[in-house]
Protein backbone atom coordinates (compact mmCIF):
# COMPACT_ATOMS: atom_id res chain seq x y z
CA UNK A 1 0.00 0.00 0.00
CA UNK A 2 1.12 3.09 -0.84
CA UNK A 3 1.27 6.11 1.20
CA UNK A 4 3.82 8.36 3.22
CA UNK A 5 3.61 7.83 6.76
CA UNK A 6 4.52 10.62 9.54
CA UNK A 7 4.27 10.63 13.29
CA UNK A 8 3.88 13.87 15.66
CA UNK A 9 4.55 14.34 19.11
CA UNK A 10 5.23 17.41 21.35
CA UNK A 11 4.84 17.20 25.19
CA UNK A 12 6.51 21.16 25.77
CA UNK A 13 4.10 24.00 24.54
CA UNK A 14 5.25 26.32 21.44
CA UNK A 15 3.82 29.50 23.34
CA UNK A 16 3.35 30.67 26.97
CA UNK A 17 -0.26 30.39 26.42
CA UNK A 18 -0.73 27.60 23.75
CA UNK A 19 -0.78 23.33 24.05
CA UNK A 20 1.27 20.66 22.72
CA UNK A 21 -2.13 20.37 21.11
CA UNK A 22 -1.61 23.27 19.46
CA UNK A 23 1.78 22.84 18.51
CA UNK A 24 0.55 19.63 16.53
CA UNK A 25 -2.28 20.91 15.25
CA UNK A 26 -0.28 24.33 14.01
CA UNK A 27 2.43 21.16 12.66
CA UNK A 28 -0.26 19.39 10.21
CA UNK A 29 -0.44 23.26 8.37
CA UNK A 30 2.93 23.90 7.86
CA UNK A 31 3.54 19.97 6.41
CA UNK A 32 0.97 20.97 4.10
CA UNK A 33 2.85 23.16 2.43
CA UNK A 34 5.16 20.65 1.29
CA UNK A 35 4.61 20.92 -2.56
CA UNK A 36 5.68 17.06 -2.72
CA UNK A 37 2.78 15.32 -0.23
CA UNK A 38 -0.58 15.88 -0.25
CA UNK A 39 -2.85 15.64 3.03
CA UNK A 40 -4.77 12.66 3.11
CA UNK A 41 -6.05 12.15 6.70
CA UNK A 42 -5.04 12.77 10.29
CA UNK A 43 -5.14 10.53 13.23
CA UNK A 44 -7.42 11.33 16.53
CA UNK A 45 -4.74 12.98 18.75
CA UNK A 46 -3.54 11.14 22.24
CA UNK A 47 -1.69 12.14 25.14
CA UNK A 48 0.69 9.21 26.38
CA UNK A 49 3.47 9.31 29.06
CA UNK A 50 7.20 9.69 28.12
CA UNK A 51 9.25 6.75 26.88
CA UNK A 52 10.92 5.97 28.79
CA UNK A 53 9.33 7.32 31.68
CA UNK A 54 10.32 10.07 32.87
CA UNK A 55 7.94 11.95 36.05
CA UNK A 56 9.68 15.19 35.52
CA UNK A 57 7.96 15.54 31.66
CA UNK A 58 4.87 16.19 30.69
CA UNK A 59 2.26 13.95 28.74
CA UNK A 60 3.09 14.13 24.89
CA UNK A 61 0.30 15.17 22.65
CA UNK A 62 0.95 12.27 19.40
CA UNK A 63 -0.56 11.26 16.31
CA UNK A 64 0.47 10.23 12.66
CA UNK A 65 -0.61 11.85 9.31
CA UNK A 66 -1.25 10.30 6.38
CA UNK A 67 0.05 11.79 2.83
CA UNK A 68 0.37 11.00 -0.69
CA UNK A 69 2.73 11.62 -3.08
CA UNK A 70 6.28 10.44 -4.59
CA UNK A 71 8.77 12.69 -2.68
CA UNK A 72 12.53 12.29 -2.27
CA UNK A 73 13.00 10.94 1.38
CA UNK A 74 15.99 13.02 1.93
CA UNK A 75 14.47 16.06 0.98
CA UNK A 76 11.23 15.20 2.76
CA UNK A 77 12.99 14.47 6.05
CA UNK A 78 14.84 17.45 5.71
CA UNK A 79 12.03 19.64 4.84
CA UNK A 80 10.47 17.94 8.31
CA UNK A 81 13.47 19.24 10.52
CA UNK A 82 13.01 22.73 9.04
CA UNK A 83 9.17 22.53 10.04
CA UNK A 84 11.11 21.08 13.79
CA UNK A 85 13.65 24.08 13.92
CA UNK A 86 10.79 26.46 12.71
CA UNK A 87 8.85 25.58 16.04
CA UNK A 88 11.72 25.34 18.48
CA UNK A 89 13.03 22.12 18.18
CA UNK A 90 16.17 21.69 19.77
CA UNK A 91 18.11 18.20 19.33
CA UNK A 92 19.66 17.95 23.36
CA UNK A 93 19.71 14.74 25.04
CA UNK A 94 18.05 11.59 23.94
CA UNK A 95 14.49 11.72 25.06
CA UNK A 96 14.23 14.88 26.46
CA UNK A 97 11.02 17.09 26.49
CA UNK A 98 10.66 18.72 22.84
CA UNK A 99 7.94 21.62 21.59
CA UNK A 100 7.70 19.34 18.15
CA UNK A 101 8.98 16.00 17.12
CA UNK A 102 8.28 14.76 13.34
CA UNK A 103 8.88 10.99 12.83
CA UNK A 104 9.05 9.98 8.97
CA UNK A 105 7.76 6.76 9.36
CA UNK A 106 6.89 4.98 5.97
CA UNK A 107 7.30 6.62 2.43
CA UNK A 108 5.72 4.05 0.31
CA UNK A 109 7.11 1.10 1.51
CA UNK A 110 10.51 2.29 0.79
CA UNK A 111 12.92 0.05 2.66
CA UNK A 112 16.64 1.81 3.23
CA UNK A 113 18.91 0.58 5.96
CA UNK A 114 21.34 3.06 5.59
CA UNK A 115 21.71 6.47 5.14
CA UNK A 116 19.11 8.89 6.63
CA UNK A 117 16.36 8.50 7.08
CA UNK A 118 15.97 4.81 7.56
CA UNK A 119 12.68 3.94 6.11
CA UNK A 120 10.82 2.44 7.69
CA UNK A 121 11.40 3.98 10.71
CA UNK A 122 13.74 1.85 13.02
CA UNK A 123 11.27 1.73 16.26
CA UNK A 124 7.92 2.46 14.88
CA UNK A 125 6.94 -1.17 15.26
CA UNK A 126 8.15 -0.69 18.85
CA UNK A 127 5.95 2.28 20.32
CA UNK A 128 2.25 2.22 21.30
CA UNK A 129 2.10 6.65 20.71
CA UNK A 130 3.26 5.66 16.79
CA UNK A 131 1.01 2.66 16.41
CA UNK A 132 -2.38 3.68 17.75
CA UNK A 133 -2.45 6.87 16.05
CA UNK A 134 -0.79 4.57 12.55
CA UNK A 135 -4.74 2.70 13.17
CA UNK A 136 -6.56 5.76 12.58
CA UNK A 137 -5.08 6.32 9.33
CA UNK A 138 -3.96 3.40 7.79
CA UNK A 139 -5.57 0.41 9.85
CA UNK A 140 -3.77 -2.06 6.48
CA UNK A 141 -0.44 -0.73 6.71
CA UNK A 142 1.66 -3.43 6.38
CA UNK A 143 5.58 -3.10 7.88
CA UNK A 144 7.89 -3.48 4.66
CA UNK A 145 10.15 -5.44 6.49
CA UNK A 146 8.80 -7.16 9.44
CA UNK A 147 5.93 -7.87 6.46
CA UNK A 148 2.95 -7.84 9.47
CA UNK A 149 0.47 -5.95 9.62
CA UNK A 150 0.04 -2.56 12.00
CA UNK A 151 -2.78 -4.55 13.93
CA UNK A 152 -0.64 -7.57 14.58
CA UNK A 153 2.03 -5.34 15.63
CA UNK A 154 -0.11 -3.33 18.11
CA UNK A 155 -1.78 -6.07 19.44
CA UNK A 156 1.87 -7.54 20.68
CA UNK A 157 2.79 -4.62 22.21
CA UNK A 158 3.57 -5.38 25.92
CA UNK A 159 3.39 -1.88 27.83
CA UNK A 160 -0.20 -1.46 25.73
CA UNK A 161 -1.90 -0.88 29.53
CA UNK A 162 -4.81 0.71 30.23
CA UNK A 163 -4.20 4.65 30.90
CA UNK A 164 -0.53 4.24 28.78
CA UNK A 165 -2.52 6.32 25.73
CA UNK A 166 -5.69 8.19 25.85
CA UNK A 167 -7.51 10.47 23.59
CA UNK A 168 -6.07 14.29 24.17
Amino acid sequence: MFMILIALGANLPLTDDGSPYDTCFHAVEEMQKIETIHLVAVSSWYRTRPVPPDPTQPDFCNGVVRFSGAPDPVALLEALHEIEARFGRVRSVPNAARTLDLDLIDVNGMVRETGSPILPHPRAHLRTFVLRPLLDVAPDWVHPLLLRPARELFSALPERAEGEIRLW
